[in-house]
């Protein structure tokens, strides 16, 4: 190329004479045909190319898969050695840090890096401190920061996470103990019937009411506590004629589980007189170890719900690039924010079932509904609506994520999504977490990402083609 066809590019408009005339000694021009990989990622960093004509793709490799990170046509976009003015003897700076692949036919001036860099160091000494301290500042800034962000959420995901399963587990603990003591009543009533204190015959009819009381378990009516205090009132009353010692505290286990005076007197009546304790008293320990049983089956469902919840939040043991069910991430997500959501925030699902599966990267999209629904619960201070919804808008699958709180002022909404900024005080937000949910939809999956924002009502509508290029 001539120096005035190089002057014509927005990159060296602002060079003179002799620079340009350099560059055009030191310059290739080059073409290649659509499909062709210009520059390998991982290769040793040779050439610093301009992008003259036709469109190029720039792709990352992310685990075994490799990610689209941006697309362009502009003329003079430039790419490759990018760092050539960088004095660095670090091997991994001198390699090239994407692959690039002609998406069309293209043409390309290409620039030696091992003489492009000293050049560009000596016309711009200056320039060249300040990008090194910036570029070394930021580098060193972001690493710090983005890995202390990722060490407070993952922090607090573990606290969130063990509060949940503390519930259960000790739901289960304390159900297992009484259990223990309920087992060991019954192995003393059995203790009783043998030494012959419990007439044998009654054994039969025993054994058919407590068959009889474990299905009424299972279908106990929900009672207010109104009504399961008037019948335990009545029932304790009706104990103590029948003289069973102890009829307010059989009482409560009873009305809870389904056994009520009526069912009870028809029961007690099938038994010889003699034993009408020991049936009210069998019964009673039936339906309570019944009742615990159901108790830990349900404490151990949430804890086994909860590990597969954390399973399909961090997508262990899965590739990276997957087909997925985008409600299941939705769901995995509020899971494990559960504890910092808390109960003072109404969590509203409103999912279109209909929709199909969403190709894309699971763990990095987790990421992206973790940092908007944790900025939802913020800006409401832990009381308000949290709404999630999904649906369908021609090729692109739709998750909106709102809240009712305050809103973003107008100033700041167009700048959300830049890297450190944040509204938060120092201390509470690194700015990061917008940035990078952006470059994931945007960049990763060729998506977008858009807030509307009043008070009182705020959304963030993300969107995902089902069709990955």
């Amino acid at each position: 190329m001539t120096p005035d066809e190089l002057r014509g590019l927005f990159l060296f408009e602002s060079l003179d004479d002799d620079q340009l005339a350099w560059l055009a000694a030191h310059g290739v021009e080059e073409t290649f045909a659509q499909g062709t990989e210009l520059l390998t990622e991982g290769a040793p960093a040779t050439c610093f190319s301009v992008l003259l004509e036709g469109a190029v793709s720039l792709l990352r490799t992310v685990g075994s898969e490799r990610a689209e990170i941006s697309r362009t046509d502009h003329r003079g976009a430039y790419f490759g050695a990018t760092q050539a003015y960088l004095q660095d003897d670090v091997a991994s700076r001198r390699v090239y840090l994407m692959t690039v692949v002609a998406v069309t036919d293209v043409r390309v001036l290409q620039l030696p890096a091992a003489e492009f860099g000293p050049a560009v160091r000596s016309w711009f000494p200056m320039g060249i401190h300040l990008l090194e301290g910036l570029f070394w500042g930021m580098q060193n800034t972001q690493a710090v920061v983005g890995q202390r962000e990722r060490l407070l959420a993952l922090g607090s995901l573990t606290a969130g996470l063990t509060h949940e399963l503390n519930n259960p587990a000790a739901a289960a603990v304390r159900a297992t103990a009484l259990l223990r003591e309920r087992v060991a009543g019954m192995r003393h009533k059995l203790a009783l019937l043998a030494g012959g204190a419990i007439d044998p015959a009654v054994l039969p009819s025993l054994v058919r009411l407590q068959e009889e009381a474990v299905e009424r378990v299972a279908k106990a009516p929900q009672l207010s506590p109104m009504e399961a205090s008037d019948r335990e009132d009545e029932l304790a009353d009706w104990l103590d004629e029948q003289g069973i010692a102890g009829g307010w505290d059989l009482a409560p286990i009873l009305v809870t589980n389904g056994l009520d005076v009526a069912w009870l007197a028809g029961a007690v009546g099938r038994c010889p007189a003699t034993a009408t304790e020991a049936a009210v008293r069998w019964l009673a320990y039936t339906v309570e170890t019944e009742a615990l049983m159901d108790e830990i089956e349900d404490a151990t469902t949430r804890v086994s719900t909860l590990v597969g919840a954390a399973k399909q939040y961090s997508q262990l043991d899965r590739a990276p690039f997957q087909v997925v069910d985008v409600h299941e991430l939705l769901d995995a997500t509020l899971v494990m924010l559960g504890g910092k959501i808390g109960h003072g925030v109404r969590v509203v699902r409103e999912y279109d079932r209909s929709l199909p599966p969403l190709p894309g990267y699971a763990a990095e999209l987790n990421q992206v509904w973790t940092n908007l629904v944790d900025n939802a619960v913020a800006a409401m201070g832990g009381t308000g609506t949290l709404t999630v919804r999904t649906g369908l808008d021609g090729d692109r699958l739709v998750v909106r994520i709102a809240d009712t709180g305050p809103g973003i002022p107008a100033e700041v909404r167009t700048r959300i999504f830049e890297p450190f900024f944040t509204t938060k005080p120092v201390g509470e937000g690194t700015g990061l977490g917008l940035d990078i949910s952006w470059r994931i939809v945007v960049d990763k999956h060729h998506g977008d990402i858009r807030v509307e924002s009043t008070p009182g009502h705020t959304e963030f509508e993300v969107r995902l083609p089902l069709r990955q290029p």
